[in-house]
């Protein structure tokens, strides 16, 4: 009755992760899905000030001002699809790994010229005479 169950599936740090990017995924699309209804109504509250209340009638300005939002849109839309896809987190994982790897190999190569110009046997020559 008061026995803790030991059967718990513990979730690993891959999952985690896994789970992590699915969350930011999930609202970034809703947001997206947000900013959606938002541009729908504007557009009609804009439409509506033009033509309904005579706000600048003598000109349609709500066009330009719908045309600029749809572009806002677009660019929105095409940075949760398309840019956030190629360049998520497994691409900025990999770009770590390349730059780590990268470093790595720079020490590797500084150590090998200290150590060919340095022999640690030379040093230690040096300090007994």
């Amino acid at each position: 009755m008061f026995t803790k169950n030991k059967n718990h599936s513990e979730v690993g740090l891959e999952q985690h992760e896994m789970l992590e990017n699915a969350q930011t995924r999930i609202k970034q699309k809703k947001r997206l899905y947000v900013h959606f209804v938002i541009f729908l109504i504007g557009s009609v509250f804009l439409i509506l000030v033009n033509k309904i209340l005579k706000y600048g009638a003598t000109y349609d300005w709500f066009i330009w001002g719908i045309t600029f939002w749809a572009f806002l849109f677009v660019l929105h839309a095409f940075n949760v699809f398309v840019t956030q896809k190629f360049m998520g987190k497994d691409w900025e994982r990999t770009q770590r790994e390349k730059l780590v790897a990268k470093q790595k190999k720079r020490i590797a190569e500084i150590q090998k010229e200290i150590e060919t110009d340095f022999p640690l046997s030379q040093i230690n020559k040096k300090k007994d005479i």
